[in-house]
């Protein structure tokens, strides 16, 4: 069973929802993000969603592809990104990480460091899971069977425009959770639309039988407790990004641990 499952498995017993945070590898130093990681754990969340900095996002909004620019200004690439999980598995054996970012720096990899190396080398880090952006269902399956050998999860994206064909498809390949982008448009755009999540994941459900996560326009304690009743995991990104990108290195993990547990307190409220 792999950590994520491991992970949902526990929190559906607790009746608790997962709370997942995304920050940019390298971002706002670059070598502060393994202590992130562990802030993380410590303020509460139970899947950490590592970005993968990239020149061309198409799915990021300003504030990430600015977080991720300034990552790259510090030569961070898959490489090191991959040493910043092993990093924190040293510490951390339990919680569960997930790579998120796009083909391009994965098939640059794999040019550098041979076929296949991409899948070897994340397991052997410690990655437990990888969501690529731009790697539809129906392009992916050889990619897809490199990370099961290798005991790592496809996570993928729905999002309001999606098919009831294009849910099947992801639901034959996708393990460990489904994220479902709440808006349309990039990261943090948008107004949260509540009620259309609501009505959106009983027809995901009807194919995805995996937990399904919500994000994108997620930014407070009141969204993401509102999301967290019909949701199985919250994800947050954007905010996350803002907390921390003016802190002094010194207040960074401060900053960010009050953040996320004010967050952590409003998902298991309702449970209270």
């Amino acid at each position: 069973m792999s950590r994520i499952q491991a992970t949902f498995d526990r929190l559906a017993q607790e009746k608790r929802k997962a709370l997942i945070p995304y920050i940019t590898a390298g971002f706002p130093y670059a070598d502060i993000t393994p202590e992130l990681m562990h802030a993380m754990v410590a303020a509460g969340c139970d899947v950490i969603e590592l970005g993968v900095p990239f020149s061309d996002p198409m799915a990021d909004g300003p504030v990430i592809q600015k977080a991720g620019e300034k990552a790259l200004t510090f030569g961070i690439g898959l490489a090191q990104v991959l040493e910043m999980v092993k990093t924190f598995r040293a510490r951390d054996q339990q919680t569960p990480v997930v790579l998120m970012g796009y083909a391009n720096p994965v098939e640059r990899y794999e040019l550098a460091h041979g076929s296949a190396s991409f899948a070897r080398d994340a397991a052997a880090c410690g990655v437990d899971g990888v969501l690529i952006v731009d790697y539809p269902p129906e392009e992916c399956e050889a990619f897809a069977a490199q990370l099961k050998v290798n005991g790592l999860d496809l996570i993928f994206l729905l999002a309001p425009t999606s098919t009831d064909q294009r849910i099947q498809q992801v639901a034959r390949i996708a393990s460990g959770y489904v994220y479902y982008v709440s808006l349309k448009g990039v990261t943090g755009a948008g107004h949260l639309d509540i009620a259309a999540v609501e009505e959106a994941l009983p027809r995901i459900r009807k194919h995805v039988k995996i937990p399904v996560g919500v994000g994108f326009g997620i930014r407070d304690e009141n969204t993401a407790r509102s999301i967290s009743r019909v949701a199985d995991a919250v994800v947050i990104g954007t905010k996350v990004i803002q907390v921390v990108e003016d802190q002094p290195r010194e207040n960074v993990s401060k900053a960010l641990s009050a953040f996320l547990s004010g967050i952590r307190a409003a998902l298991d409220s309702k449970n209270s």
